[in-house]
């Protein structure tokens, strides 16, 4: 196998070509090879030397793809993924992994079956605001931690036509939000004791849920993830609170917003957080002390030089297939809870 892998990216969309085709194109060691859309125009107005099919076997039976990425809607995640292992290519999903625990089971044996890997894109491990918050939490700077609430607030009253906005396996905010928020906080706790939810569908004419409160109970902490579509005055992004102090960030990391905008990766100044979090810490003479804590730029990229070098063997994946089953399953028990009114207790 060369140093350079050549990806195949299956869809064209708004996470496909905003996020995934300039990340791969941009982390050294990968070539973006070929293109899965039916419209080669707009994928060459982009990138006109990449090659464009419209059938995602016609990319995976071919022996120069390495990696496949995942980028078409949530529910055929699991098909394609399966499909691309089984034709012997390294696959990463854009989250969620699947629409079911089964369907991400599924995926796992597959790509033991074939031998090869396959990854989940949890590219919000590398915010900025979430590296400054790890970066706290292993320094001990906080103390035990007691309250995490962690939001993704956004104001879009006008519910739009996209397939996530209709109903079907994977739609709604949950699928779309709750993979990074879920995935975060296990990152940082492992998985809870149980798990509460209230998803609900709140603007007129949505089909889909648009808001989610959910509760990860651990023996001391209470983990809150909440995202709605209904909030003009939204900010909040991290209120994190622990035995010796506070950490309080608003404003979103900034990445998306530049990849949207058309900056290309890794360029001066790329990742860094123009709204640093505010840190509280108390001493031992009960004094409160304030200041801006400023974590380390964000860098997407990560995630696919982590890809890279776990295909060449030369580390893990980004994220491992226990870790993509642990989201899937509070992802479907928070499904259960909203459904049942009731705490979903893990083993």
């Amino acid at each position: 196998m060369s140093s350079r892998l050549n990806v195949a990216l299956v869809g064209y969309g708004y996470v496909g070509r905003v996020f995934h085709a300039p990340l791969v194109a941009h982390t050294p060691g990968l070539h973006l090879h070929t293109v899965v859309s039916s419209d080669a125009a707009r994928v060459h107005a982009d990138f006109p030397q990449v090659e464009v099919v419209a059938d995602p076997a016609a990319a995976f039976a071919r022996a120069d793809i390495d990696l496949v990425v995942i980028a078409a809607p949530n529910a055929v995640h699991a098909p394609l993924a399966i499909a691309a292992l089984q034709a012997g290519r390294h696959v990463l999903v854009d989250k969620p992994f699947a629409t079911t625990l089964e369907e991400a089971r599924q995926i796992a044996a597959a790509a033991e079956d074939a031998g090869r890997i396959a990854s989940v894109f949890q590219n919000r491990r590398w915010d900025a605001d979430f590296l400054a918050l790890r970066e706290l939490l292993d320094a001990g700077a906080l103390g035990e931690v007691a309250e995490l609430h962690s939001h993704f607030d956004r104001f879009r009253p006008q519910v739009p036509d996209r397939w996530r906005e209709r109903a079907g396996p994977g739609a709604g905010l949950w699928f779309d939000l709750g993979p990074h928020l879920v995935d975060q906080v296990l990152q940082l706790f492992g998985p809870p004791l149980s798990v509460q939810a209230d998803i609900a569908v709140q603007r007129a004419g949505a089909v889909v849920d648009d808001f989610f409160h959910v509760v990860l109970r651990y023996p001391r902490l209470r983990a809150i993830l909440h995202a709605g579509a209904l909030v003009p005055a939204g900010g909040l992004r991290l209120a994190v609170h622990g035995t010796r102090g506070s950490f309080i960030k608003h404003g979103l990391d900034p990445q998306e917003a530049a990849l949207r905008d058309g900056r290309a990766p890794g360029g001066p100044g790329w990742g860094e957080d123009g709204q640093p979090g505010l840190l509280t810490t108390v001493d031992a003479d009960g004094r409160t002390l304030e200041r801006v804590f400023d974590g380390p730029p964000g860098d997407y990229r990560a995630c696919y030089a982590a890809m890279r070098d776990a295909v060449l063997g030369h580390g893990p994946p980004p994220v491992a297939i226990d870790q993509a089953l642990a989201v899937m399953r509070v992802l479907e028990a928070g499904c259960e809870s909203a459904a049942g009114g009731r705490a979903i207790a893990f083993d």
